[in-house]
């Protein structure tokens, strides 16, 4: 018997891996061009959207923070701190810890706007959640949390 007749059940736990990195991809990419699609409502782009949701969930942080946290350069991050600043979705205030490296919080604008977006999110999921377990999405969590961990040392910048 070949192992595509065995099927996905009996394949290697590294083959299985390797069809969640393939469907990781596209789903992130239609994601990306759903935020893109419905952003003109509060006129956000996706990287403006990550970093106005990271300091939503963890209050103000520095741009390398952000950077590490979300795996993006922190040029990257930069561009879009400027562009929310440009709208006062964000602002900069001194760091107590690091002179030169200032923190960066949400305005009140910034939580109005990422908080809609948000809504608009859930509201999207809830539909296409309504068949998942709480186990499901627990373990694709734990998952995904374990391959992010994998490639950790990836160096982003």
């Amino acid at each position: 018997m070949s192992e595509a007749d065995r099927g996905p059940a009996s394949a290697e736990p590294a083959d299985r891996l390797i069809e969640v990195f393939d469907l990781v991809g596209p789903l992130y990419r239609r994601a990306h061009r759903k935020v893109e699609q419905d952003a003109p409502i509060e006129g956000l782009s996706v990287g403006v959207r990550a970093v106005l949701n990271l300091l939503r969930e963890h209050g103000p942080m520095t741009v390398p923070q952000m950077g590490r946290a979300q795996a993006l350069s922190r040029q990257f991050v930069q561009r879009m701190i400027n562009d929310a600043a440009a709208r006062h979705l964000v602002e900069s205030v001194p760091n107590p810890a690091h002179r030169r490296s200032s923190l960066i919080r949400l305005t009140g604008e910034g939580r109005v706007a990422i908080t809609a977006v948000i809504e608009r999110e859930r509201a999207v999921l809830r539909r296409i959640g309504g068949d998942l377990t709480d186990a499901e999405i627990t373990a694709c969590v734990r998952v995904l949390s374990r391959l992010l961990r994998l490639l950790d040392d990836v160096e982003v910048d």
